[in-house]
């Protein structure tokens, strides 16, 4: 049985790694000892989910002796009961071991950089550019992670954003925001329509996973980087010295600026930190759309330009198109409360990826 085979190399790897971290010989390699803690932390898991497996199987095998030699009726009984019992425990340890057997996406556990656009719609999709820009905040606090402004370009005495860039940092945050990519569109009646119709507007997500300078290679070179004064609040040093920057990918064209901090160095570094992310997520990109010609994830296509969620306010509506969700709580959704929405859609991908890995 394959399904078996997969784990018993996994305990025989697990073996491994014990023998290895209690091997003299590593003892003084600092390195050598974090990096095979993590690999049996990563493996901790499945080696608990198996060792249940098989003591579920042993006792299986012990109560199917009970009822073929056919001695006590009393005892066979028993035995059938509980056999029953453990067979439905094996089929859920089943399921279990294959969600912890399907491969990780590396950038889980990455911290993130999500930008915000405002789309078709004017002012009223500023304004729910905004309501999301809080959205995404509130449950980030939740959470208990950071959230770091990078660059806000808002709209004068609307409150509304025409564009924010953002960084999060903390346990699991790509992991959790990596589905919100896409076009979000709100249907409500914005406070300057006079006759209560109710309109459509749209605004774009992004999420990109910071990225370590290993995995990114910049030829400073191929950077064009304008120096200029901030427009946004920030003081007389903020508006009248020039610490805002604008970074110019000249291979890629990618343009990325960033005028939140009064000192320019710092603007520099979260500037480079977003060239970074965007570097890393267009390569990402172009190796999705080769493996989606083999399988398609509808969850995880990550297409920017795809119309993911709606929100519609008369109704007090949200619904996922990717998955069909319909939720009637967009009152709390929009005010942070998106877990249940980002769970389904993580169950949603773990489904799809076992079908797909069913398939190949």
């Amino acid at each position: 049985m394959d399904f078996i085979n997969k784990l018993r190399k996994i305990r025989e790897k697990f073996e491994r790694i014990n023998e290895q971290l209690s091997d003299p010989a590593n003892m003084n390699n600092t390195e050598r000892i974090v990096a095979l803690s993590k690999e049996r932390s990563e493996l901790n898991d499945i080696i608990t989910a198996y060792d249940k497996y098989e003591k579920i199987l042993n006792n299986i095998d012990g109560n199917k002796e009970i009822i073929d030699a056919n001695l006590d009726k009393e005892l066979i009984e028993l035995a059938e009961i509980e056999m029953d019992d453990l067979k439905e425990k094996k089929g859920q340890l089943e399921e279990e071991i294959k969600l912890l057997l399907l491969p990780k996406d590396p950038n889980d556990i990455k911290d993130a950089i999500m930008e915000i656009r405002a789309g078709t719609g004017g002012d009223e999709a500023a304004l729910f550019a905004s309501d999301l820009y809080r959205m995404y905040s509130r449950y980030a606090e939740t959470r208990g992670w950071k959230t770091e402004l990078i660059d806000l370009n808002d709209t004068a005495g609307l409150g509304g954003i025409k564009e924010v860039v953002f960084s999060i940092s903390g346990t699991g945050v790509f992991g959790a925001l990596k589905f919100e990519s896409g076009v979000h569109r709100v249907q409500r009646v914005p406070l300057t329509e006079a006759n209560g119709r109710v309109h459509t507007s749209a605004a774009s997500v992004a999420v990109l996973p910071e990225v370590e300078d290993v995995q990114v290679d910049i030829n400073m070179s191929d950077i064009k980087i304008d120096v200029y004064r901030s427009g946004g609040a920030g003081g007389q040093n903020v508006n009248k010295v020039e610490t805002a920057i604008r970074m110019t990918h000249l291979p890629t064209g990618l343009v990325v600026q960033c005028q939140d901090e009064r000192s320019q160095l710092k603007n520099r570094e979260k500037a480079l930190k977003v060239l970074k992310a965007r570097l890393f997520d267009l390569k990402q990109r172009e190796v999705s759309s080769k493996r989606a010609e083999k399988r398609k994830l509808m969850v995880g296509s990550g297409d920017r330009s795809d119309k993911i969620r709606t929100y519609n306010f008369p109704q007090n509506r949200v619904t996922d198109h990717r998955i069909g969700l319909t939720l009637y709580n967009l009152s709390d959704i929009i005010n942070g409360d998106i877990h249940h929405l980002i769970e389904h859609l993580k169950l949603v991908e773990r489904t799809e990826m076992l079908e797909a890995d069913a398939e190949y």
